[in-house]
C-alpha cells in the first residue's frame, strides 16, 4: 500500500501532543503585581502541570477507539485537545471529516430557559438550522424521555436530564468523527440500553468513535483498538482485551501475602477475597451436560454492595465467555464485615478439547474499584470424541434438502 493511500484511511493523527497549564501561587491583586509578575524571568510563585507529554497515535476511518486512563491522567485533556477546546503546548491533532464532540455536554444550556428553547439553542451550537431542528424535535425529545418536562425551565433539571437531553441532540449531527466522553454514566438502564444501540448503530456505519470510558464491559465490546493513558504519557496501545487488563490492573494493589494469594495472578484491595473454591467435576467428556464449581468470598468490612464475576480462557489466555452477578440481575448487597457468600456457578457444556481455566473477580459497579480480582483461579480439562479447531462446540444441527433436477 502506498503512503498516499495510507494517508487516506487515517482519520485522526496525534503527534507529539503535550500540554502544560501554568498553576500560580500568588494571587496577584492589582494591575502593578501583575504588571510586575510578568516580567520576572524566574517566577518561584509558578508551578506547572505537565497535564500531557508526548502523546502519539493514530485512528483510522471506521475504527472504534478507546482511550483509557484513571482520573487525572490526562484523558479529558487530551479530548479536548482533539475537540480544539485546547491548543496543545506541543506537537499537532490533525482530522479529516467533520468532528462532533460528546464531552461536556449541555455546557451550552441556558438555566432560565426552557427545555424547549435549550433544544433549540444547543442545535444551533451544533450547526442546525431552525427548519433541520423543527425535523427532528419530537426525535431528540422522545430519545432522552423527557416529553413531560419540555416546557421546564432547564434549572429545574437534574444534571443527569440535561447531559440526557444534549447527547439526544448530539446525536441527530451528522458527523465523521465522534469523541464520546463518559455519557454511558447517565440515565437509568434503558436509557443508557439506547445509548449502546446508537454505538452500535455507529459501528455499522463504520463511523470513526474516540471512546473514554471507565467501562471496561463497553470498551471490551465496542472498541477494536484501545490506548492507556497514565501519568500524562501513553503507557501502552493495542488490541481492546489486552489494554483493558492492564487498565485494570492500575487500580489494583497485591493482595497482601497472608492471604495465600499469588501477587503474580491476583490482585485487589482486599475489602472482600475468594476463599474456597471446589470444581464438581475437574473432566468434563460428551456425558456432562455442565460445568459447575462453587466459590466463596468472604467480607473484610462492611460492604453496600459487590458484584461477582467469572470468565473461562484458553490455555493461551483467550478469554471467549462469561458473565457477572449485575449482568444476570443477581443483586448481593449489605454485606456485614466476617461474612460469607457462596456463588454456585453452571456453564453449559459447549467446551472444545483441551485445558480450560476460571478467572474470579469482585468488584464495585465501575468495574474499576476492584476487591479480588483472580486470573487463572483454576482450572479443568476437556476429553471430547468430536476434535474441533474452534473453542467451543455448541451441539449445532444441520439438515440436507435435496431436490432432483428436472
Amino acid at each position: 500500500m502506498n503512503k498516499t493511500k495510507e494517508a487516506s484511511e487515517v482519520a485522526l493523527s496525534v503527534k507529539g501532543v503535550s500540554k502544560d497549564f501554568i498553576l500560580p501561587h500568588e494571587k496577584k491583586s492589582s494591575i502593578k503585581s501583575a504588571i510586575v509578575g510578568a516580567f520576572r524571568s524566574h517566577d518561584r510563585s509558578v508551578d506547572v502541570q505537565h497535564a500531557l507529554s508526548g502523546i502519539d497515535f493514530e485512528v483510522k476511518k471506521g475504527e472504534f477507539f478507546g482511550v483509557l486512563g484513571r482520573n487525572g491522567s490526562g484523558k479529558s485533556t487530551l479530548l479536548k485537545i482533539m475537540a480544539e477546546i485546547y491548543q496543545p503546548t506541543e506537537g499537532t491533532v490533525s482530522h479529516r471529516g467533520k468532528l462532533v464532540p460528546f464531552i461536556e455536554l449541555g455546557v451550552g444550556f441556558n438555566p432560565e430557559l426552557t427545555g424547549r428553547e435549550n433544544v433549540y439553542l444547543n442545535g444551533a451550537l451544533l450547526g442546525f438550522s431552525r427548519k433541520e431542528i423543527d425535523a427532528r424535535y419530537d426525535e431528540i425529545v422522545e430519545f432522552a424521555e423527557l416529553e413531560n418536562f419540555m416546557e421546564q425551565k432547564m434549572k429545574n433539571y437534574s444534571s443527569g436530564m440535561q447531559v440526557r437531553l444534549a447527547f439526544s441532540v448530539a446525536t441527530r449531527a451528522e458527523a465523521d468523527i465522534l469523541l464520546i466522553d463518559e455519557v454511558l454514566a447517565v440515565g437509568d438502564a434503558s436509557f443508557q440500553r439506547k445509548c449502546y444501540d446508537y454505538f452500535k448503530s455507529l459501528k455499522k456505519q463504520k463511523k470513526t468513535i474516540i471512546f473514554v470510558s471507565h467501562d471496561m464491559s463497553a470498551v471490551r465490546e465496542f472498541c477494536d483498538r484501545a490506548v492507556l493513558i497514565d501519568k500524562s504519557k501513553v503507557v501502552a496501545s493495542g488490541a481492546t482485551e489486552t489494554i483493558a487488563n492492564k487498565y485494570t490492573q492500575l487500580f489494583l494493589d497485591s493482595i497482601k501475602e497472608e492471604d495465600g494469594s499469588d501477587s503474580n495472578n491476583r490482585w485487589g484491595d482486599g475489602r472482600a477475597l475468594y476463599s474456597d473454591i471446589s470444581l464438581a467435576k475437574p473432566l468434563i467428556t460428551e456425558k456432562d451436560k455442565a460445568l459447575q464449581f462453587d466459590v466463596t468470598f468472604e467480607a473484610k468490612r462492611d460492604l453496600e454492595s459487590i458484584i461477582a464475576g467469572s470468565s473461562l480462557t484458553t490455555a493461551t489466555g483467550y478469554e471467549y465467555c462469561g458473565t457477572n452477578t449485575d449482568h444476570q440481575n443477581l443483586v448481593i448487597k449489605d454485606i456485614k464485615k466476617g461474612e460469607k457468600v457462596t456463588l454456585k456457578w453452571s456453564y453449559p457444556n459447549i467446551f472444545s478439547n483441551g485445558r480450560h481455566y476460571v478467572n474470579l473477580s469482585l468488584h464495585g459497579h465501575s468495574g474499576a474499584d476492584v476487591a479480588d480480582w483472580w486470573t487463572d483461579a483454576m482450572h479443568f480439562d476437556v476429553r471430547k470424541k468430536e476434535q474441533s479447531p474452534f473453542v467451543v462446540t455448541p451441539d449445532i444441527d444441520i439438515k440436507l434438502e435435496r431436490q432432483k433436477s428436472r
